[in-house]
């Protein structure tokens, strides 16, 4: 059976985007970061998005509180 992903976090900084899925990832939470960047210019347009499977969306939330709150 497929996982159903949800969207956790989106930002347009591929550093914060990284630093989350790794922590995610340090607490087992499986996660996949999508790039949505236009890179047809060599101009950074767009965002990446976080997702992680719909029964992990608790858990992630509160980690992700977590972070943002420090």
């Amino acid at each position: 059976m497929a996982h159903q992903w949800h969207l956790l976090h989106s930002t347009i900084l591929y550093t914060n985007a990284a630093i989350i899925k790794g922590l995610l990832e340090q607490n087992s939470i499986p996660v996949q970061l999508l790039n949505k960047q236009d890179s047809m210019y060599n101009v950074a347009i767009g965002h990446f998005e976080l997702y992680v499977p719909l029964h992990f969306k608790p858990m992630a939330e509160s980690i992700l509180a977590g972070s943002l709150a420090n």
